[in-house]
């Protein structure tokens, strides 16, 4: 039927009649072409999941980190980066899509075609051997009866010639002449036999040849060409198949790019900015002008400060207790222990700490009310479970609500807490400049500390009329940084304006409290220890009780009066003095954990 339907146009077993070994290889050639393409496309396809692969661990590496804070305050700029994110996890998922269809919609095909090809060529190369071994056979029988007829027609011949050699010679006898008419006779009929055999095995010879060449082997040939057509075909399919392996996933993909384009769009450089505000804002005010000193004016408050300081000081030389330049840390130490993890936020800036403490009672609220509904649920079951006891036993749920009503009252009490927290920070007000002015506000003016011991509440000064917000100045101020004075019984060692030795581990900085003589060391060795004594700035009251767990904080108990050496420099934290059985002790407690009355 094929064969038929080629005769009408051009075919291999017409045009390439002779070229059977041609035919073989170029077949040969061909299936092992479409191999090769499917060698491609499994090499393409191990491309496309490598590089989906490599996106996906990507999208992995740049994930940014989850925190609850930045959840809370996200950048457009962060939001849009994880929106990209997601966008390519997709694009790397549309890649293992089309590595998957080229896999099993081309590599599947082109593997099956090639291997039913191959098939079809060895059974079709088969029966043109077989066809070519029939036809060389007879031609190998029409060579073999050639040759006899050949030499039956040489050898009658002969016999015909020997007879008129012995018909013409007389001295033959009757008897030998008859002997070579007789042999004559039988290699002609000889000769005859071989060339009828001849002619027969010639026809049938013929007709096979032309069986061979216009029939059998055309069929062969045109059954090798419909099968490389079909390979032809199958490669067209296959490309054609693998790039609509790209449309289908097209769609998907111009939508990724969509939505980074969009996640583009989102980004709000202003609401950024409000975002970092938000996060940052300290809520201290600005410090004010620095004003002028007229050193030349004497200070009226320098008498009254100066008695002030040499009783405070007095009090410290009858104890015999101070402050040791080993025991005393530096305020960047407690604040390295504290930051961020007071549970009334007390280490952070006032804005800071309002919504952090905001947030809590918002978080308490929510808990307390998912309890409410819980307890209720609980009564509600209970009293079911009293009006029909076939439905269940009251006594099972009466300890889940004794557990739920306990933890109500847990959190209540602790939203009252956070609640009145939030109350004193919204009403506190004493304090609203930034640490790095180093000064204090008290009763509408401005207090400064002098090298000379005093506090006018009228200037400030510093060193060299500069803030200096390092850790030395504004963060790390101690006591070991004091100058050591002692004015008891008239006892006055003066170094003549010199400074304190490193070897003594005290220094005086622009941030030594009032009453240290900047300049000078007065010191006096008592057990082997230093201390320093500094001019009280007010006093305080415990609003809570307080447990000191870490070096350098003191613990306090409620309604306790204590003396304020230095105070909050926005860190949440005062430095506090109290006298007790053992002396004079010093340390830092929480700003919001007391009420802060400092001296006019």
């Amino acid at each position: 039927m094929a064969a038929q339907e080629m005769d009408n146009s051009t075919t291999w077993g017409k045009e390439l009649w002779d070229q059977f070994d041609n035919i073989a290889t170029h077949t040969q050639k061909g299936i092992d072409f479409i191999e090769r393409f499917g060698g491609f496309i499994r090499d393409r396809s191990a491309i496309e999941v490598e590089y989906a692969l490599k996106l996906r661990r990507l999208v992995k590496n740049y994930q940014p980190k989850k925190s609850k804070e930045d959840e809370e305050n996200e950048f457009s700029s962060l939001i849009a980066f994880k929106n990209v994110l997601k966008e390519v996890a997709d694009l790397a998922g549309q890649r293992e899509v089309v590595a998957e269809n080229l896999q099993n919609q081309v590599l599947q095909g082109i593997l099956l075609l090639a291997k039913n090809l191959r098939e079809e060529r060895k059974k079709a190369l088969n029966q043109g051997a077989t066809l070519t071994q029939s036809l060389h056979t007879q031609i190998g029988t029409l060579d073999r009866a050639k040759r006899s007829y050949e030499k039956a027609f040489r050898e009658a011949e002969k016999a015909i010639e020997s007879y008129h050699k012995a018909d013409a010679d007389f001295h033959l006898s009757r008897a030998d002449v008859e002997k070579q008419r007789v042999n004559m006779n039988i290699r002609n009929s000889q000769s005859e036999d071989a060339k009828s055999e001849y002619a027969n095995q010639l026809q049938i010879t013929n007709k096979q040849q032309q069986q061979h060449y216009q029939i059998a082997l055309p069929e062969v040939f045109n059954r090798l060409q419909e099968l490389d057509e079909k390979r032809t075909r199958g490669m067209k399919e296959f490309i054609k198949r693998s790039a609509d392996v790209e449309y289908e996933v097209s769609p998907i993909i111009a939508h990724c790019l969509e939505g980074i384009v969009k996640a583009a769009d989102s980004i709000n450089e202003k609401d950024d900015s409000m975002i970092v505000i938000e996060k940052y804002q300290s809520g201290f005010q600005p410090p004010g002008d620095i004003p002028f000193e007229d050193l030349s004016k004497p200070d009226p408050d320098a008498a009254n400060n100066s008695q002030t300081h040499n009783s405070s000081t007095g009090l410290n030389h009858m104890t015999g207790k101070g402050t040791t330049k080993d025991k005393l840390k530096k305020r960047v130490g407690i604040f390295g222990i504290f930051t961020g993890n007071k549970e009334d936020f007390s280490d952070l800036p006032p804005t800071q700490r309002r919504k952090k403490l905001t947030a809590k009672v918002q978080e308490l609220q929510q808990k307390v009310a998912q309890e409410q509904a819980a307890s209720d649920g609980l009564m509600k079951m209970k009293g079911v479970y009293e009006a029909n006891s076939m439905l269940g036993d009251p006594r099972t749920v009466e300890e889940q609500l004794n557990e739920s009503v306990n933890r109500l009252d847990r959190l209540r009490h602790e939203l009252l807490r956070y609640q009145k927290l939030l109350e004193q920070a919204n009403n506190q007000s004493f304090i609203q400049h930034s640490p790095q002015s180093n000064r204090v506000i008290q009763n509408g003016q401005r207090s400064s500390r002098h090298s000379n011991g005093s506090s006018n509440h009228e200037n400030s000064h510093e060193d060299n009329g500069e803030d200096h917000p390092d850790d030395a100045g504004s963060l790390s101020r101690s006591a070991s940084e004091s100058s050591v004075q002692q004015a008891q019984n008239g006892l006055n060692i003066n170094n003549n304006g010199s400074s304190a030795s490193p070897e003594s581990g005290l220094g005086t900085s622009h941030t030594s409290l009032p009453g240290s003589g900047q300049g000078s060391t007065n010191e006096q060795p008592m057990n082997e220890e230093f201390y320093e004594a500094d001019t009280p700035l007010g006093t305080c009251r415990a609003l809570y009780p307080f447990d000191a767990t870490s070096e350098g904080s003191i613990p306090m108990s409620e309604g306790e009066e204590l003396q304020v050496i230095e105070v909050d420099q926005g860190d949440g934290w005062t430095r506090v003095r109290r006298f007790s059985s053992k002396g004079w002790e010093e340390g830092f407690v929480p700003t919001s954990y007391i009420e802060c009355t400092l001296y006019a």
